[in-house]
């Protein structure tokens, strides 16, 4: 049985990151190019926020019975194949989580400019991602 004041908490966390991630990207991807700072503070709050969603998916796939994932990737598509979310959600969280692991692991290969670029559509997917889980969870009296 899922969690319920779990998922919340993490919901709370994720939806939070995805603000922040949404405040601190700058209106000119030349900005974000000179300043080492501001681009690690994104790149922090988009990676807890990934990471929050990676955890509710891990979680429900558990919780539920629905089998022990084997990627990141993975855990989105049980969630779309039990009507969490929907196989091209799922897909684009997949796009999301392969950003994470690469902010997360110092990949060499993070190009600013496209995670500059795409990030209005990742942060859509993860509050979409918030708003599925959250129709999906059992009503509850916890906020």
């Amino acid at each position: 049985m899922t969690d319920v004041g779990l998922i919340l908490h993490k919901l709370q966390r994720l939806r939070e990151q995805v603000e922040l991630t949404r405040k601190r990207r700058p209106e000119a991807v030349e900005r974000l190019a000179a300043d080492l700072v501001l681009r690690d503070a994104m790149s922090l709050a988009l990676l807890v926020a990934v990471q929050a969603a990676v955890d509710i998916a891990y979680h429900l796939a558990s919780d539920e019975g629905w089998g022990v994932p084997d990627s990141h990737a993975s855990a989105f598509e049980l969630l779309a194949m039990h009507g969490v979310v929907d196989d091209a959600h799922a897909l684009s969280l997949s796009g999301v989580a392969r950003v994470r692991n690469r902010i997360a692991h110092g990949y060499a290969s993070i190009d600013h400019a496209r995670m500059w670029a795409e990030l209005p559509a990742g942060l859509d997917a993860l509050d979409a991602f918030a708003v599925a889980v959250a129709s999906w969870l059992p009503p509850t009296d916890e906020v």
